[in-house]
């Protein structure tokens, strides 16, 4: 289960870790005591909640608006969570609450990784643009098709109750992979738009791409290769 933190309680996490600083004036009695001493960890998630909680407020208004502009009818209401669970590999994921609320998720080894707020602006950017594009939506159609597709061909060729269900299940994953590749590049068109808007530089949001692997362009998979990444944000940018 996520246990999140809100804007306001990345704000207030923030200034939690405020009062635990101390001055570190020059001082001629030694150094600090050892419980005075902030660690170095510490000190940097502080300052990476405070770079997030910035991030927040300047992007969300703008993902907002641009949903409100761009949809009818559907919930713009963005909620910023972040996953604090240990040991969660670095992500950020769209998704929708039982309200059909839009949830943008980060997990805290992401924020430690993005190396500037331009990243953190970027993610954010991209994620809401999955939500204002219907992703989630068209994914579950484009699954649904794959199922019945593969579970009829299967049918009228005389397979059984088994090998029919067995083929819907492999068509509702090709089904939703099929143009997995094409969302992620509007995603990061849309994305680039809604960082700038917010005044972020998106091309240096994008640069992190440059640090994870590339997917290269195989067959049915979710990602398309970086480099087109980054000449889709590039392009976009551009033309702003």
């Amino acid at each position: 289960m996520i246990r999140s933190m809100a804007v306001l309680a990345i704000l207030t996490f923030v200034a939690a870790c405020d009062d635990a600083v101390v001055s570190t004036a020059p001082t001629s009695t030694g150094p600090l005591p050892a419980a005075q001493v902030v660690p170095d960890e510490l000190r940097n998630r502080s300052q990476t909640a405070r770079a997030f909680g910035t991030v927040v407020t300047r992007v969300e208004p703008i993902a907002e608006r641009e949903c409100r502009a761009r949809t009818t009818g559907l919930n713009c209401d963005f909620r910023i969570l972040v996953d604090d669970r240990p040991n969660q590999p670095p992500n950020a994921f769209q998704t929708l609450d039982e309200n059909q609320r839009p949830l943008l998720v980060f997990t805290l080894a992401l924020l430690d990784e993005a190396r500037n707020a331009d990243e953190m602006a970027f993610v954010m950017g991209h994620e809401a643009a999955h939500h204002i594009r219907g992703h989630i939506g068209r994914q579950k159609q484009n699954a649904a098709l794959g199922a019945v597709i593969f579970g009829g061909l299967v049918s009228v060729t005389g397979g059984d109750v088994s090998a029919v269900e067995s083929a819907q299940q492999i068509g509702a994953r090709v089904g939703a992979r099929s143009y997995s590749k094409d969302f992620e590049l509007e995603a990061d068109a849309l994305g680039t738009m809604i960082t700038a808007r917010a005044g972020y530089n998106p091309v240096k949001g994008a640069e992190f791409f440059n640090r994870i692997p590339d997917p290269g362009d195989r067959f049915l998979g979710t990602h398309p290769p970086n480099a087109q990444r980054l000449e889709t944000v590039r392009r976009t940018a551009a033309g702003l």
